[in-house]
């Protein structure tokens, strides 16, 4: 056995002296190998990475449960803003020597000190890093390692405060230790029977690219096989030398792709999409799971080459291949899509808008069974086409009886294409039709005569508009009361302010001391009227106020989807009432820059911690520019992905178009001497790869919008289709088509040179 091993791996690189064919065919094998395992390590550890964050998280948890001669650290928690984004800020303060000190730090930070994550402290280095450092109080004075925080992502500080300034907070709690048993990371069945699926799906065309090129160069391997039998090798000798023969390539590309795994770890942080950090330390693949990989890609490769002689005998006089080719069978393949169909006509039982398990049990299921049934019905629809096509110019003809003669290669290639493309499209569909309504939020026409808004408390609000006069270029503080009020059973909101405050939150037109506006939504509703009991919060709850009756006159004003209150109320309207503690906005005009003037009322106001926080009044722009970039940035992942399986396809057809070049060198010499034009014979190869091709993407196009309808159905949102992407995704695919036409031409025109058929 050992021998036959040898043989093989000798015979795999030429028996010391390596061909060109030989070489290529190492290459490709590895390479494909290489891609694959470097695609499925990071997937294994996607489980280790979720998991040490979750058992960080677990770590940094606050226990608030008294302990026994543990003096308790007071922690006040609350978050500050960023920008789009938002820093979790913890004040801290000790009240004994055996306080507890949170994971990460080495010592409490002092009064007025910062202890900063690694990712804050990075915003805060970067240019722009002024106008957060403005945003927090106090100044930095170390870091938070890897320990203290969940993700690399996390943007979170200690702030050190005296110990009185939280115990005069009814929402400051006192902790004992910290971290809470780990759990584990729970799965449920449902999502397993969701994710495997999935996960599987999006990695056929790796595997097809695996077993395409670990059958490269067949033709001349059965030769050399049959050659060994001459010599007097059996059967199962010869299929332990094939074995061996393949798995050089594979154990190449299996060293090559741990390489490039190995690579991609050390800057995997600043590649990823989506502003997505991770610890490079976190990305260790479970070991269960890298031996089954070690395993498992050689073993493809290994059994591809020994499957593809299921149909040969080699003997030592040549190579035998049996019979006619099979006709595939249809109902297998028609039973997937057809059960896939059915569960997705069974979220038509539900309302639209509706939605629960069951619907995302039907969703999920229909969507695999679909997708693998559309899959395995490409190879027997080009069979049944070619079968009907007759006729037309001598490329045509030419390519149409080869692919009668043997569609199916070709066919499983392209069949990973069409899944991805299928969910693509899918994906593509669903987030543009959901991301159609982010921008119908309205932003009133005073927010630009009042830029700035600090959001305080009754208590702080003269504070606040005391350190907010003394900034240089403000001119004018409209603090505005944020109550609630209940009339009946119904509770609601009211906001109370000067003008310059409300048509911040409105249009709401002229406007005078006394006014009351009510606003009303496009789906119409009454105004308040009568009686309305007012309502405030203070120590972290609910307070009754006075009952107000809403006066004669109210002025009834379109609502805008960034005012959140039902009344507008000018404190002449209020008749003198005294207002319960409530939370407080203070609007701030000013002249200058936007940003330069929210940077110094933040400024001005940082002594206030946790009681007055500053940002821009728009606030909602920010997040609805993340969420269009956010959109922008999941569209360009999509598109980048699904060129990466196009490419890894492209190259499937490539190595198979080489591979039946190579194959049928002696007859496309034969033509060419007989008078074909080497442009014929081109066009024919184009004809060839492309029909699949066209075929898989028509699949893949009208499964992509059958799978978006029932979705968008049920989120009751009307479909979008993003055209631009469609026709990249054809464009490229036909590029695609050209591309591996014109790399094989050079080859084409080699084999079909005078001195070859005279070497035949």
């Amino acid at each position: 056995m050992m021998r036959d091993l040898a043989l093989g791996l000798r015979l795999a690189v030429g028996g010391g002296r390596m061909s060109g064919a030989a070489l290529l065919r190492l290459a490709m094998t590895a390479f494909g190998i290489a891609l694959a395992v470097a695609v499925l390590l990071p997937a294994a550890a996607v489980h280790h990475l979720v998991g040490a964050q979750a058992e960080r998280k677990a770590s940094i948890a606050q226990v608030t449960q008294p302990r026994a001669g543990v003096a308790p650290l007071l922690v006040y928690n609350w978050y500050a803003s960023a920008g789009d984004d938002f820093v979790r800020v913890a004040a801290v303060a000790a009240t004994g020597s055996n306080s507890p000190v949170p994971p990460g730090l080495s010592r409490l930070p002092a009064p007025g000190e910062l202890a900063v994550s690694p990712e804050l402290a990075a915003k805060l280095a970067a240019p722009g890093g002024s106008s957060l450092k403005a945003q927090l109080p106090g100044h930095v004075a170390g870091r938070i390692s890897r320990e203290g925080v969940a993700g690399a992502g996390d943007l979170s500080a200690y702030y050190g405060v005296p110990a009185a300034q939280i115990e005069a907070e009814a929402d400051g709690r006192k902790v004992y230790a910290f971290g809470v048993p780990y759990t584990g990371l729970g799965v449920s069945a449902l999502m397993l029977g969701v994710i495997l699926p999935i996960a599987a799906v999006l990695l056929l065309p790796l595997l097809i690219f695996v077993t395409t090129a670990s059958r490269m160069g067949a033709a001349q391997r059965e030769r050399r096989l049959a050659a060994l039998r001459l010599v007097g090798l059996d059967s199962r000798q010869v299929k332990r030398v094939a074995a061996a023969e393949s798995l050089v390539g594979a154990v190449i590309g299996l060293a090559a792709g741990i390489g490039f795994f190995a690579v991609l770890r050390t800057f995997v942080a600043d590649i990823l999409p989506f502003g997505l950090r991770i610890f490079p330390e976190d990305l260790v693949p479970s070991w269960p799971l890298v031996v089954v990989i070690v395993l498992l890609v050689p073993g493809l490769a290994v059994g591809s080459a020994l499957f593809g002689l299921r149909r040969t005998i080699v003997e030592p006089l040549g190579v035998v291949r049996q019979g006619k080719p099979v006709r595939r069978r249809m109902w297998w393949r028609w039973a997937l899509t057809t059960i896939g169909a059915l569960f997705l006509a069974t979220t038509l039982a539900f309302d639209r808008g509706e939605g629960g398990t069951a619907t995302g049990v039907a969703l999920s299921a229909g969507s695999v069974f679909l997708l693998v049934g559309v899959a395995a019905l490409l190879p027997w629809l080009v069979e049944r086409l070619v079968e009907r096509l007759n006729g037309g110019p001598p490329s045509w003809q030419l390519a149409i009886r080869r692919l009668q003669l043997d569609s199916g290669t070709a066919s499983r290639v392209v069949s990973g294409l069409v899944v991805v493309l299928a969910g693509t499209i899918l994906i593509q569909g669903v987030i543009t039709s959901l991301g159609s309504g982010t921008d119908r939020q309205a932003t009133p026409d005073g927010l630009a005569a009042v830029p700035v808004r600090v959001d305080t408390t009754a208590a702080h609000e003269a504070e606040v508009g005391k350190l907010v006069s003394a900034v240089p270029g403000v001119t004018g503080v409209h603090p505005a009361r944020n109550l609630a009020f209940r009339s009946g059973e119904e509770r609601d909101y009211l906001m109370v302010g000067d003008c310059v405050a409300l048509r911040a939150r409105a249009n709401i037109g002229a406007c005078s001391d006394g006014d009351v506006f009510s606003l009303v939504s496009d789906r119409g509703g009454a105004a308040p009227a009568g009686k309305l009991q007012l309502q405030g919060y203070s120590r972290g709850g609910e307070v009754n106020g006075p009952e107000w009756t809403v006066p004669a006159g109210v002025k009834v004003v379109q609502a805008t989807d960034a005012a959140g209150d039902s009344l507008l109320v000018t404190p002449g309207a209020l008749g003198g009432l005294a207002l319960p503690d409530s939370s407080v906005a203070v609007y701030v005009s000013g002249t200058g820059d936007v940003q330069a003037l929210t940077d110094d009322v933040a400024r001005a106001v940082n002594p206030l911690a946790w009681n007055a926080s500053a940002g821009k009044s728009d606030y909602l722009d920010d997040f609805r520019a993340r969420d269009r970039q956010m959109v922008e940035s999941f569209r360009s992942v999509l598109i980048t992905a699904s060129l990466f399986v196009l490419a890894v396809a492209a190259m499937s057809l490539l190595m198979l178009s080489i591979e039946q070049i190579s194959e049928r060198r002696r007859p496309l010499a034969a033509l060419s001497a007989a008078g074909v034009p080497i442009g014929v014979l081109a066009r024919g190869a184009l004809w060839q790869t492309g029909i699949p091709v066209v075929v898989g993407v028509v699949l893949a196009v009208a499964a992509g919008l059958g799978l978006t309808a029932p979705i968008l159905r049920l989120a009751d949102r009307p479909m979008i289709i993003d055209l631009p992407v469609l026709l990249a995704l054809a464009g490229a695919t036909v590029a695609a088509v050209l591309l591996v036409t014109g790399l094989t031409m050079p080859l084409l025109r080699q084999v079909t040179r005078l001195d070859t058929l005279r070497s035949e």
